[in-house]
């Protein structure tokens, strides 16, 4: 489709691509230079051999097509292709062009899914002249910028919420106001229900496996907030559910056994626990949960629960708020992209 004032070119001429270095762990040193792979940071280490800003896509295996936006100097791992040349074009536009091609048609027909720049190089696309590509990579921008901010805020908030608990924990024990009890008499870990991929209706429930939400449904098996534990696969992660959700038959759910019982208290409990290590000696890695009950637990007074549960509320409240917006603005994003970098959608008052 012609699009009025865009550009025939190829790739190659837009931006050109090449194969990234090895770096292997042993040589990797302390540092703060990501490391990008296929699928984006790997590491870090003291030395770049790419400024920034920089775009990276994956070239092979799973995370085949990939692509990755770095704002700092960087180092590209051979599991990437990386631009060296941006031709005078937008960097962050580059990276939302790449990120609306379909890769998994380029396939260099190996056995496994790989990437060869010579091959993409040659495909023909029209890109927009330089001012339309600032404004449109500004649009896009700014939706991941709110993103990633509500993403720092919310890792500020979670460490401000575990702090409290560790320095409520600490007073707590020094005050001679803690009792020990075992887990097994505070709670239970129920089961999770099967709940196969291919059974999943579209809805607004997260459904939970043993390493974190998994996807989404539009019933739920458990009313939230709630506490999510790894039991096959992913043993002994713990995972915080601040609404309705179903937890899949890898799991467990927390039930508490007295209603003064604090979820956010034992949520934080659970994560201090060594529950990875008690898994079941099985060929797949299992919890354990009769071991697990048997763990030692300093219980708080109930007015000390109270307590913590007024300050962490509004924290989990302000985190939830924080991560559906992020949801709504990435749709927003995604639903943008196809259509700004087709010329679809313009932008005007350039």
């Amino acid at each position: 489709m012609k699009v009025d004032n865009w550009q025939e070119t190829t790739l190659g001429d837009f931006v050109t691509l090449q194969r990234g270095h090895d770096l292997p762990d042993q040589e990797r040193r302390s540092g703060k230079v990501p490391i990008i792979g296929s699928a984006g940071i790997t590491g870090y280490h003291d030395t770049a051999i790419a400024k920034g800003p920089g775009v990276t896509v994956g070239r092979s295996g799973a995370s085949f097509g990939v692509v990755t936006y770095s704002p700092v100097d960087y180092w590209p791992h051979n599991a990437c292709l990386y631009v060296i040349d941006f031709h005078g074009n937008d960097e962050r536009f580059a990276y939302y062009y790449l990120k609306s091609l379909d890769f998994s048609s380029f396939n260099s027909g190996s056995a496994q899914p790989s990437l060869n720049r010579n091959f993409i190089h040659p495909i023909k696309i029209i890109i927009p002249p330089i001012p339309e590509q600032r404004a449109i990579a500004g649009i896009l921008g700014a939706l991941d910028d709110k993103i990633e901010l509500n993403r720092r805020m919310n890792r500020t908030l979670e460490s401000m919420a575990r702090a409290v608990f560790a320095e409520m924990m600490n007073a707590s024990r020094e005050g001679g106001r803690m009792e020990v009890e075992k887990l097994g008499d505070i709670c239970e870990f129920a089961y999770g229900k099967g709940l196969k991929e291919d059974e999943r209706q579209a809805g607004s429930i997260p459904v939970y496996g043993s390493n974190g939400q998994i996807g989404w449904h539009n019933e739920y098996l458990v009313k939230g907030p709630g506490i999510v534990v790894g039991r096959k696969g992913n043993p002994g992660i713990v995972t915080w559910a601040q609404n309705d959700f179903f937890p899949i038959d890898t799991t467990f759910y927390v039930v508490p056994k007295e209603p003064k019982t604090s979820l956010y208290w034992l949520y934080y409990t659970l994560t201090s626990l060594n529950l990875p290590d008690l898994g079941a000696d099985s060929a797949v890695p299992g919890l354990n949960r009769n071991i697990a009950y048997m763990s030692d637990v300093d219980y708080p007074t109930e007015d000390l629960m109270n307590k913590f549960d007024a300050f962490v509320m509004p924290i989990f409240n302000r985190i939830d708020a924080n991560e559906k917006e992020s949801r709504t603005l990435a749709s927003l994003r995604d639903s943008l992209l196809p259509k700004l970098m087709k010329g679809e959608v313009r932008v005007r008052g350039l």
